[in-house]
């Protein structure tokens, strides 16, 4: 090891410790289908809360820890909370439920699934039912869609089903817990992003444990609704009034078999953060977590976003006349499936890069792109 790395090593905060593996854990195996994020937001806020001066909740749901509350000068760091998810939308006179999607929920994962029922009357176990292969042989094979999928919880009437508590508008979510592979990957559902959400609230330990005093407020964030179009990110943009956001939330591996590098671009898991460049994002923002990247010796990779990041990114750009903000990202592969997966060493630089760029914004911070 250089001299270099030695002093960037001695001066480097410890990352994800066994403590935040067994948050992570509890906090990803429990369910915040979108528009229902509150039991997440509950854990999240009970692990952040040593390491916050402040903190609440606006009214859908988005939880906010906050550091220097009485500060002019506030910034973001964010995530969102909320996973894809099936509301019920039908019910058969024979007990089967028929879905439609909470989010960008894969309706070719769906058969032989098991599923939590959310009710007011608690959990209903269902599964994802799908005719035998043996049913099927010598006829043109049908692809699971949006229309043919359904749900099987064992009743055989429509009344039966309703004694369940079960009614149209239930939300769904799929049962696939935490794990970690090959002792290098954290896998499970929803990853997407409460990856982002643990790896902003370790930023916050972080801070606290090393006794960091921060010149300007720090408002720790973690959104709901990003699924069904960034619409967390946009209230509590609105109500924070920002000057500066830093968002994280997770991209594309695109080394697994059917995907696109041409379209896609070129990330991989194990090799870094990534950077994004787009319109919503601001350049000297953006220079800045290079810079601070190169510094600290953090392997990132670059993408380019076109039009839109497609991330709460956008809804902090464009809020309250334009907030300087900026994207790191996470390489995940099987986005939207239940095995997400994330390399470990990812997770503990994308801490870092956000850590250390925070270290280098002061509360004077001109990021205008003309000075």
């Amino acid at each position: 090891m250089t001299k270099k790395k030695e002093e960037i090593k001695k001066h480097t905060p410890e990352v994800v410790n066994k403590k935040s593996v067994q948050f992570l854990e509890k906090y990803i195996n429990n369910a915040a289908p979108t528009g229902f994020e509150w039991e997440g937001q509950k854990v999240w806020l009970d692990y952040l809360k040593p390491y916050i001066d402040d903190h609440f909740i606006d009214n859908y749901g988005t939880a906010v820890g906050v550091i220097n509350p009485k500060a002019d000068f506030k910034v973001v760091i964010e995530a969102h909370a909320d996973e894809i998810s099936w509301f019920v939308n039908y019910i058969t006179p024979e007990g089967l439920i028929y879905v439609i999607r909470n989010g960008g929920s894969d309706h070719q994962i769906a058969p032989s699934k098991r599923v939590n029922i959310h009710t007011e009357k608690g959990m209903v176990k269902a599964v994802f039912g799908w005719p035998a292969i043996h049913t099927r042989s010598g006829e043109k094979e049908e692809t699971p869609a949006l229309k043919n999928i359904f749900l099987d919880c064992g009743c055989t009437s429509k009344e039966e089903v309703e004694k369940l508590g079960i009614h149209v508008g239930c939300v769904i979510t799929y049962e696939d817990e935490f794990m970690i592979l090959n002792d290098r990957y954290y896998l499970g559902r929803a990853l997407d992003n409460r990856i982002g959400g643990f790896m902003i609230a370790e930023v916050a330990r972080l801070l606290k444990e090393n006794k960091v005093k921060l010149p300007f407020g720090l408002y720790i964030v973690n959104s709901v609704q990003e699924e069904i179009g960034l619409r967390g990110a946009e209230m509590i943009a609105q109500r924070i009034k920002p000057n500066v956001a830093i968002v994280t939330d997770v991209t594309h591996d695109t080394t697994t078999p059917m995907i696109s590098k041409i379209t896609q671009g070129d990330l991989a898991c194990g090799k870094g953060p990534v950077v994004s460049y787009a319109p919503a994002v601001q350049t000297n923002l953006n220079k800045l977590l290079i810079k601070t990247a190169e510094k600290n010796e953090i392997p990132f990779q670059r993408q380019a976003s076109s039009r839109s990041t497609g991330t709460d990114t956008d809804a902090f750009a464009y809020s309250n006349g334009g907030v300087p903000s900026a994207l790191i990202s996470l390489p995940l592969r099987y986005m939207h499936t239940t095995v997400e997966m994330v390399h470990k060493e990812d997770v503990d630089n994308v801490i870092r890069l956000i850590y250390h760029s925070l270290l280098n914004i002061k509360n004077d911070h001109d990021f205008r792109s003309f000075k």
